[in-house]
């Protein structure tokens, strides 16, 4: 008997995980954390509705916490078999479950010290050791590339244009085929090429996260109007970024506004260790000029034009002068852990708040 089973991502769109169960075994497609509200946290203590070593393999469609995010907490309940992914996800995945590994500790470690959890001591989802056993288990799948996962299913990998190295998954199960969409990249996009055509196929799982919207195109002056308001008044400007992709996306476009004089050249700080690892692998496939990366990117387009630096809101030099930063999440809520606003009142980092919604 075939069966698929949506284990999460139904309801709400985080928390991305779907079982695809054959007579040969269970292949458990994308890994997901529950983000957003705590109704939504709360999920990912839940008991899973599989035991761990029943699984027989893991794919994964991109590197994103809502879709690798609750591979760690797996590995806890017992998971030791492979996990697929193409070799850019491996490489930004392990960045990014690393980092959360450390905010979830850092957590623990806080509501430890304000007393608020009900549990004694507070216990993070997973820690660090989880997240080096998740990423020990990464088996790569190139695009294109077909692997074996029973001896009744197989997977191969398409590029999805949604972030480096992300997958849209072609599964035949039996004589059946199945398409995961995974997060779909737009054709507009700078830097990554778009995503492969989806193969013929039986039936497909579908990300709808905008699917009841139509994007605009993107025009850079949208952001270039807001800095330079925010520059002819001595300010500074502090734009929130997602790490993955979306820094990347925000350092080519300042470039592009400095090159052409729609902005004026100045400092642009990146404020997020994490943002730096994963730039760093984008500047690795840029380099390389893999399948993921368009042709017409040939240099490195993070960094003729801009600085990034490995700076914090409380370790930047104080500047009254006009500097750009971006931060470490692609939203402002959580000022704890963004370290704002500054201790001891060196708030002359950036003197004028002018938030800028980054398309």
């Amino acid at each position: 008997m075939q069966e698929l089973r949506f284990l999460g991502a139904a309801g709400t769109v985080t928390g991305s995980r779907f079982l695809l169960s054959t007579p040969g075994g269970k292949v458990l497609v994308d890994c997901g954390m529950y983000q957003g509200d705590r109704e939504l946290r709360q999920r990912n203590w839940a008991a899973f509705p599989v035991p761990s070593h029943d699984i027989d393999a893991v794919v994964i469609s991109h590197a994103h916490l809502d879709h690798c995010g609750w591979l760690p907490r797996l590995v806890r309940r017992g998971y030791s078999g492979p996990v697929y992914c193409s070799p850019w996800t491996a490489e930004v995945a392990a960045i990014v479950l690393r980092d959360t590994a450390r905010l979830q500790e850092e957590d623990a470690e806080f509501a430890a010290t304000r007393g608020y959890s009900r549990h004694h001591p507070p216990l993070p989802l997973f820690d660090t050791a989880d997240a080096e056993k998740a990423i020990s288990l990464f088996r790569d799948l190139e695009h294109g590339a077909t692997a074996w996962l029973t001896d009744d299913m197989s997977v191969r990998a398409h590029r999805a244009g949604h972030i480096l190295g992300s997958s849209t998954l072609e599964f035949v199960v039996g004589e059946r085929t199945v398409v995961f969409s995974g997060d779909l990249g737009r054709e507009s996009h700078p830097l990554l090429n778009p995503p492969d055509p989806l193969p013929e196929t039986d039936y497909v799982v579908i990300e709808s996260t905008y699917g009841d919207e139509v994007h605009g195109s993107r025009h850079a002056d949208v952001i270039a109007a807001p800095i330079r308001q925010a520059f002819g008044r001595g300010g500074s400007v502090l734009i929130p970024a997602f790490a993955v992709d979306r820094t990347p996306v925000l350092l080519m476009t300042l470039r592009e506004l400095m090159r052409t004089g729609d902005i004026p050249p100045v400092p642009v700080y990146v404020d997020s260790p994490m943002a730096l690892a994963a730039l760093e692998v984008y500047r690795e496939a840029v380099r390389e000029g893999g399948r993921d990366i368009r042709v017409r990117v040939r240099d490195l387009p993070f960094d003729r034009s801009t600085r990034s630096t490995r700076a914090s809101c409380t370790s930047c030099p104080a500047r009254r002068s006009p500097s750009g930063s971006t931060t470490r999440t692609g939203r402002a809520s959580s000022s704890r852990r963004l370290g704002w606003p500054p201790a001891g009142g060196r708030c002359t980092t950036w003197p004028t708040w002018h938030p800028i919604r980054a398309t």
